[in-house]
């Protein structure tokens, strides 16, 4: 198995709904994110998938939630915008984007600081 991954980050604000302490204040992240994409096999050039390709993916999907209070996005407006909710709307927005026959997302991490990581995965 193949596995490559792609860093980046955007700025955005949210607040926790229910949650009793810091968070349920509105404040912002400037969020770190990685995504991996796994497959079997390689193209004729060696190739799992253009790392290009993933970051345009990646960037095309981030500048929805880019500068943004995340809270009023339509996927957030019922559901917390925790770390964790974050990662797994990120993964099923990329795997729309760049699962093919040969590779799929397999897993999305999302960094609200150096500290803490929440990801996302197949399982």
């Amino acid at each position: 198995m193949f596995e490559v991954s792609v860093k980046s980050s955007f700025s955005a604000a949210h607040h926790l709904r229910g949650y009793k302490g810091k968070c349920e204040a509105h404040h912002g992240h400037n969020w770190e994110v990685e995504v991996f994409v796994r497959g079997k096999k390689l193209d004729k050039t060696g190739l799992l998938i253009d790392f290009r390709c993933v970051k345009e993916c990646l960037r095309d999907v981030l500048g929805t939630v880019d500068h943004s209070d995340i809270n009023t996005l339509d996927a957030f407006k019922k559901q917390n915008p925790t770390s964790e909710n974050i990662a797994m709307f990120l993964f099923k927005e990329l795997r729309t984007k760049l699962d093919s026959r040969n590779c799929r997302v397999h897993r999305v991490c999302v960094r609200e600081t150096p500290e803490t990581r929440a990801c996302y995965s197949l399982g």
